[in-house]
């Protein structure tokens, strides 16, 4: 496995790919997170979430303004991460070439999804410094408190962050092995994290009792409790508060098991062609 992982890395860090989606997700937690509602709590304009107001861009706050976009949209740019960085290999021929030179499918797959979770890291990590970098800047300029939250609450935060990070990549990388291949798989990742489940919850649950609770075990709203319980702002899509964060964060935890678990079964009993 040490040896797929070092040759999975490298693999890895050569896809611009990676690094473009990383550029995207920065730049929308940038600009939703802080540029927007910084604009709009100095320009004094007023709109649904205008009454955050200037210290929801403070450094107080940057755990949960880190945490707000992995229910949905930096959560659907890990799927496209784990759909590419396994289902692309169907496409170029990969898996075959790679499987032909002795290690066994197990290892190699091991080694893919070490490297993901390592890259959920590195993103989780990335986003939270951007956060950090901007609300200092914020607190400079209007000479506000630059207080961070308590080490414990940002460990916290991270922590949560890395396992949701985590659990969207392992999807991408499930649907990528399930349809061997790259663009039914991200298509298909795309609706749901971006349609299916916000008809679920922001539709279907208000009218009928039974997919209020269904819906509780579902992996969006699983995200969405966590980092709604971490202080991600209220309004921002996919957040909302179903469940304790505990329980959040077991779903969520049962989820990424289920994912690594679903996709070695099926790479090991199934023709890779």
């Amino acid at each position: 496995m040490v040896g797929s992982f070092r040759a999975e890395s490298l693999k890895l860090t050569k896809r611009p790919a990676v690094w473009l989606l990383l550029g995207i997700a920065l730049t929308l937690g940038a600009l939703f997170a802080y540029v927007i509602p910084y604009l709009g709590a100095t320009s004094g304009s007023t709109g649904p979430t205008a009454d955050r107001g200037l210290a929801a861009t403070l450094p107080a706050a940057v755990v949960g303004n880190t945490l707000g976009g992995y229910p949905v949209f930096l959560g659907a740019l890990l799927v496209v991460l784990g759909v590419l960085f396994v289902g692309g290999e169907y496409g170029w021929g990969a898996w075959k070439t790679v499987l032909t030179q002795g290690p066994s499918r197990g290892s190699v797959l091991a080694g893919k999804f070490a490297v993901l979770t390592l890259a959920a890291l590195g993103f989780v990590l990335s986003i939270f410094l951007m956060g950090t970098v901007a609300s200092l800047l914020i607190a400079s300029a209007e000479n506000a408190s630059m207080a961070f939250p308590s080490a414990t609450d940002i460990l916290r935060g991270i922590g949560a962050g890395w396992l949701i990070a985590t659990m969207w990549t392992m999807f991408g990388a499930v649907l990528g092995i399930l349809l061997r291949g790259v663009a039914l798989a991200v298509g298909l990742g795309l609706v749901w994290m971006l349609v299916v489940q916000n008809l679920i919850s922001e539709l279907a649950a208000p009218l009928l009792p039974w997919v209020d609770s269904a819906q509780r075990g579902l992996p969006g709203p699983g995200a969405g409790s966590l980092v709604s319980s971490l202080g991600a702002p209220a309004g921002t899509p996919g957040v909302e508060s179903v469940m304790s964060g505990g329980v959040a964060s077991l779903v969520v935890a049962c989820y990424l098991v289920g994912f690594v678990a679903l996709g070695t079964v099926v790479l090991r009993r199934r023709d890779i062609l």
